[in-house]
């Protein structure tokens, strides 16, 4: 691997190119808008580059951290000239369109689109399970009020005066991804590990007690039945941020080097 590109600069990117920085392996070059090369300069400290196709000249390997946008804007242009890409973006995936032609661009690129797991677990034993067939599979989503700030969920609840936990959406996790691109990327990370968008049910819920994020997955099928939840805590930055799919983001990036995966 030769350099270390990024995709956006906001808090996330920041913790990875920190990160990246303490364990020797420092990023090279972030990848900003037209206008906003000085502001990604100052977040980041590294050399901003407005082109996606320049990126091949500063870095192998580039880690998204700029959401559905990044993904769709750039993720193509730096496959198909020879950047891999990892990405938290993972909802994005529910276009099908994109979908395809982050595939193509990746064929002819010769590179790999590497997913994130962001702020969520189990996903390596999701994901055997459903090499033996798996019959169901739920995700539920539970975060504060403020959590779904912004989100459609502002059209089904008063946020600010409800006084128990209340579901705001129930449907599958295509819907939930395109409906909800800042808030269901974990509900994609699932589908994609299971039995797809479409089979992948999901409950989202805005509850006044919770303190935390939390994500639960339930699965059964011929492996046997799988719960499990996490409650995960926000960057300290940026309330709305993953703290753990920040950290999912460095280890994606710290596997490409490393001589034992797990």
């Amino acid at each position: 691997m030769t350099g270390i590109g990024i995709i956006g600069h906001g808090a996330i990117a920041r913790y990875v190119v920190q990160a990246l920085a303490r364990g020797g392996t420092p990023a090279s070059a972030v990848l900003a808008r037209p206008g906003r090369e000085d502001a990604a300069l100052a977040a980041l400290g590294i050399v901003p580059v407005t082109d996606p196709r320049d990126m091949a000249a500063h870095a192998r390997l580039v880690v998204d951290c700029a959401g559905h946008a990044g993904l769709s804007a750039h993720g193509a242009v730096l496959l198909r000239v020879g950047c891999n890409v990892i990405t938290l973006s993972l909802g994005a995936l529910a276009d099908d369109r994109l979908t395809e032609a982050l595939k193509d661009a990746a064929e002819t690129g010769g590179t790999t689109l590497h997913l994130a797991s962001g702020a969520i677990g189990a996903l390596d034993a999701l994901s055997a399970a459903a090499i033996g067939g798996l019959d169901h599979v739920r995700y539920t989503g539970t975060k504060p009020p403020a959590g779904w700030a912004g989100s459609p969920a502002e059209e089904v609840l008063d946020l600010a005066t409800i006084k128990e936990a209340t579901a705001h959406f129930t449907g599958n996790a295509r819907q939930a991804a395109l409906s909800y691109p800042k808030n269901a990327n974990v509900a994609a990370a699932v589908a994609l590990a299971g039995v797809g968008f479409d089979a992948t049910e999901v409950h989202l819920i805005a509850d006044p007690t919770a303190a935390q994020n939390i994500h639960r997955i339930e699965a059964e099928g011929a492996f046997g039945r799988l719960d499990f939840t996490i409650s995960g805590n926000a960057l300290p930055d940026n309330p709305k941020s993953s703290a753990l799919a920040a950290m999912s983001a460095v280890r994606a990036v710290r596997n490409q080097t490393a001589w034992m995966r797990l």
